[in-house]
C-alpha cells in the first residue's frame, strides 16, 4: 500500500504539478515531503504527516526549511538542520 501511495504522489508530481503555478512555501515541496514521510514512517503515519504538512502550507505561514523529522509529529520539524545534515547523503530530487 505504501508503494501505491508513493506512486500516486509521483503521478501528481509528473502530470498535475507542472500544470499548476509554483507556490511552494516549504523545502522540500509538500509532495516530496509526503514521499519521504511514507518511506521513513510507513503508510499511516506518513500519510498523516503529509496531510498535516499540506494543511500547514497556507498564505499565513512564513515557510522555509522543513525536512521530514526522524520521529512522528504533526508540527513543523523542530530541528531541520539536524535532519537535513543526516539526509544529505540521499538525493531526493529524482
Amino acid at each position: 500500500m505504501r508503494k501505491i501511495a508513493m506512486w500516486l504522489v509521483k503521478g501528481y508530481q509528473r502530470f498535475i504539478s507542472p500544470l499548476l503555478p509554483a507556490s511552494c512555501r516549504y523545502y522540500p515541496t509538500c509532495s516530496t515531503y509526503m514521499i519521504q514521510a511514507l518511506a521513513k514512517h510507513g503508510l499511516i503515519k506518513g500519510l498523516i504527516m503529509g496531510v498535516a504538512r499540506i494543511i500547514r502550507c497556507n498564505p499565513f505561514v512564513k515557510g522555509g526549511l522543513d525536512p521530514v523529522p526522524d520521529f512522528f509529529t504533526l508540527r513543523r520539524n523542530p530541528d531541520p538542520q539536524k535532519n537535513l545534515d543526516e539526509s544529505a547523503q540521499f538525493d531526493f530530487h529524482r
